[in-house]
């Protein structure tokens, strides 16, 4: 069954932008303070799953190119599924390991979560030029065509 949804363009760039934001601060921080950020690392309670994927300071490193070029990526608008699936594997194990388990972080840890909502609706919905059309010009409307499971 298939679905035709109208949404603003202007609200799925906005979300977009808006989305992207977070990671390319995020990948400044990581980028610039490589071992202030791998210790916070060691101090999360989680930090034997951080250890599994290898080198905390080189995770850093990574983490925070990943987010720079899917950030870059998904702000404009290039390839937006792939910088969406890119971003959201790399916050699940951050906030695996730096999130979950520390009482005084909550509201971090929902932000994630927020956040990962975000990402999975980019992942979720195909923005290609195939798929998106415009319904109503003069209000900027898009039909989004969506496959119901």
């Amino acid at each position: 069954m298939t679905t035709n949804i109208s949404v603003s363009r202007r609200s799925i760039q906005v979300l977009r932008v808006m989305l992207s934001g977070i990671f390319l601060i995020a990948s400044s921080n990581h980028l610039m303070n490589v071992e202030q950020t791998a210790k916070r690392i060691d101090a999360a309670s989680l930090k034997e799953f951080a250890y599994l994927l290898g080198d905390p300071e080189l995770m850093v490193i990574l983490s925070g190119i990943a987010m720079l070029i899917a950030g870059i990526a998904l702000l404009i608008g290039f390839q937006t599924r792939w910088a969406a699936v890119i971003l959201l594997a790399v916050l699940i194990p951050i906030t695996i390991t730096v999130q979950i388990g520390q009482v005084h972080t909550l509201g971090p840890l929902f932000k994630n979560v927020a956040i990962m909502g975000g990402l999975l609706f980019f992942i979720m919905n195909d923005f290609s030029r195939k798929t998106v059309t415009e319904t109503n010009p003069p209000q900027s409307e898009l039909s989004l065509k969506n496959k119901e499971l």
